[in-house]
Formats: structure tokens, C-alpha cells, sequence
């Protein structure tokens, strides 16, 4: 059970009816650039954490008191 070449023009005809036929092809193009940018970003690895270990918190500490 699938979407249907119905189901998908009974979407589109109630898309047109709404938004009218002007604004259908922006909604598309934002709604094709929100998918690729929510890709993008699920696939991003995550950022780098530039945090100091206390390793380096030591050092850094024992040259501040000499």
C-alpha cells in the first residue's frame, strides 16, 4: 500500500486550490531545499569540540605559577 497516481492528484489539485497556481512552484522549491538542507545536516559530522583537557589545563596552570 502505497501512494497512488490518485492520491497524488487529489494533493496537488487541493495544493492549487489553496496556494493557487503562482505560489505552488515556491512552496516546491522551499520545501526541496528544507529536505536538502535536513539531509545535509543529518549527515554533517558534528562539530569539533576545541574545549581544553584538563591535561592542557594542567600545563597551562603550572606555567602561570612559575
Amino acid at each position: 500500500m502505497g501512494i497512488g497516481i490518485q492520491e497524488i492528484l487529489v494533493v496537488l489539485v487541493i495544493g492549487l486550490v489553496l496556494f493557487g497556481a503562482k505560489r505552488l512552484p515556491e512552496i516546491g522549491s522551499g520545501l526541496g531545499k528544507a529536505i536538502k538542507n535536513f539531509k545535509k545536516a543529518a549527515t554533517e559530522p558534528d562539530e569539533i569540540d576545541i574545549t581544553p583537557s584538563r591535561a592542557d589545563k594542567a600545563k597551562t596552570e603550572s606555567r602561570d605559577d612559575t
